[in-house]
């Protein structure tokens, strides 16, 4: 199963509340939301890191219960703690 965060989770309740209305010219924005969204997803980055091996582990036992690849989960944490979605706890 697709692990969805919080705002993905209110984006399909509006979504089944009937929520959303059409706009004009559906086509042309459809194409516009596809190439923004591509671009904004497009992992052209790479990096190098080490972790000890409990972490390691650690990692990829949480990625296994989410249903994800381990380096999936580690990007999503980074995304999200860049976004100001993930706090750290001191």
């Amino acid at each position: 199963m697709k692990y969805l965060d919080k705002e993905e989770k209110e984006l399909i309740e509006s979504f089944e509340k009937g929520e959303w209305i059409s706009v004009d010219n559906l086509e042309k924005e459809i194409e516009d939301a596809k190439a923004i969204a591509k671009n904004s997803i497009k992992k052209n980055k790479r990096i190098n890191i080490r972790l000890t091996e409990q972490d390691y582990n650690n990692i990829k036992v949480q990625a296994m219960e989410e249903g994800l690849p381990y380096q999936t989960l580690i990007s999503s944490i980074i995304h999200k703690y860049t976004m100001g979605k993930l706090k750290t706890s001191s």
